[in-house]
């Protein structure tokens, strides 16, 4: 049997592997970390978790993302299954100690024997052979040439920043306190997932002021600064208007201060567990490109954080993608050179999950291909039908840009009887997907 090749061990190459080599098929798993290494990345462990701890959402009943879970589950998803064994209380969302998750994958992916592993820089597109592409938004350099001249277009380019974490110990409980937004969770734990620093309204004023004084990372010459609007700087948002953030990541709807419940925050900084052991916590939705010096002096004005100290300050760094709609086919192979798929974020969707969704439907692909037979797509009614539609020509090309999972890439849903409240209509979008997604995998088990 041939054999596939996999170029990239971030999430959607991970899970390609898995997918594809429990499917019987060969795997060569390329991948230059640790002896080449990237902007972002700190180890050369496999699926590494190099922004966020979260999967976001894991409510597969009415969110687009938590349905993603679940489909992905139901597909003997890799990074579902090692994300569950590692998860820590994050209220509704499915967060994982971000080390022993990434350990966990690796470990699995090398006891497996269908896979084996090869450390050298893959640098040009192959002409022969099975591949998938799955280098994500730190393609290096040479092989991001490569697959300019390949597609005979400029690739797109954005820049994802990376939030700072902070040393539990350091964090003054006294002003701080725990609590999940809502209380959302169904243990205690899970209901006191976060720490939440209060601000006044004087003190959300300074902070605004100080976070646009601050010095900022200077972009290399023929860079451009377009952000994918998920993953904003903090200062790109206090930009738009001084109370962006009291609306987005700072807002202070649906907690109370435990040490003073009578006084409702102005403001309120969430900072989420990051590892099992609770000794790190990263500053939710704080992305930054402030500067290593004015971050510490900015972030010690919030409340709470004072005298803290930082175990990884916040970083910027850019993100490649291709232009999928144009270039790729419904099996998200290369129409030009269809021995090569594209699968992850160098696709234009964006977020873990969907990185390693799309990597899911290639492996499986790729597998059937070799095997002699076809994998249409899962219905664009899912989750992950819904994505690959949009990425191979749902999108519109011209103003294509990267995309988390979301309801508006589903069919409507024909709301007979009247008009439907939202959580019904969310509800009935995910009992529709499930449906369609098990009948899918029954077609093609």
């Amino acid at each position: 049997m041939e054999t596939l090749h996999i170029i990239g061990g971030g999430m959607a190459g991970s899970e390609a592997a898995w997918q594809a080599a429990e499917a019987g098929v060969p795997v060569v798993l390329h991948e230059m970390r640790p002896h080449v290494g990237t902007f972002a990345h700190r180890t050369g462990d496999f699926a590494e978790m190099v922004c966020s701890n979260s999967f976001r959402s894991d409510d597969h009943e009415r969110n687009a993302v938590g349905l993603l879970h679940w489909e992905m589950r139901a597909a003997g998803g890799l990074i579902m299954q090692m994300a569950e064994q590692h998860r820590l209380p994050a209220g509704g969302a499915l967060a994982v100690d971000r080390d022993a998750f990434s350990g966990a994958v690796t470990a699995a992916l090398r006891a497996h024997p269908l896979i084996s592993f090869s450390e050298q820089e893959v640098t040009e597109l192959p002409s022969t052979g099975h591949w998938i592409v799955a280098t994500g938004p730190l393609t290096s350099g040479s092989l991001a040439e490569s697959i300019r001249a390949a597609t005979g277009a400029e690739s797109l380019a954005f820049f994802d920043a990376i939030a700072p974490i902070v040393y539990a110990d350091t964090i003054d409980m006294d002003v701080a306190w725990r609590q999940s937004r809502y209380d959302k969770g169904e243990t205690e734990e899970e209901q006191k997932a976060y720490i939440n620093c209060p601000m006044n309204r004087e003190q959300y004023e300074a902070f605004i002021d100080a976070l646009l004084a601050a010095e900022k990372t200077e972009f290399h010459e023929g860079e451009t600064a377009g952000y994918f609007d998920g993953c904003l700087p903090i200062e790109v948002m206090a930009e738009r208007g001084r109370e962006t953030l009291r609306h987005g990541p700072m807002k202070p709807v649906g907690l109370t201060n435990s040490h003073k419940p009578e006084e409702k925050a102005y403001a309120v900084v969430q900072l989420r567990r990051d590892n099992a052991l609770g000794t790190l916590y990263n500053i939710v939705g704080f992305q930054t490109k402030m500067k290593y010096g004015a971050q510490i002096a900015v972030f010690k004005m919030i409340p709470g954080l004072e005298q803290a100290s930082f175990a990884r300050l916040g970083g910027i760094h850019r993100n490649t993608f291709i232009n999928s709609p144009t270039l790729l086919d419904t099996q998200m192979r290369m129409k030009s050179r269809p021995n090569i798929r594209f699968a992850g974020q160098i696709t234009g969707v964006e977020g873990y999950v969907e990185s390693a969704s799309m990597g899911l439907l290639a492996g499986r692909m790729a597998a059937a291909e070799i095997k002699g037979g076809a994998l249409r797509p899962p219905g664009i009614e899912t989750a992950m039908g819904s994505l690959v539609n949009h990425i191979t020509g749902g999108a519109e090309a011209k103003t294509f840009q990267p995309m988390n999972v979301n309801f508006g890439l589903f069919p409507p849903i024909d709301a007979k009887g009247g008009r439907r409240g939202r959580k019904d209509r969310y509800k009935a979008y995910t009992d529709r997907a499930k449906e369609s997604f098990t009948q899918w995998l029954a077609d093609h088990s």
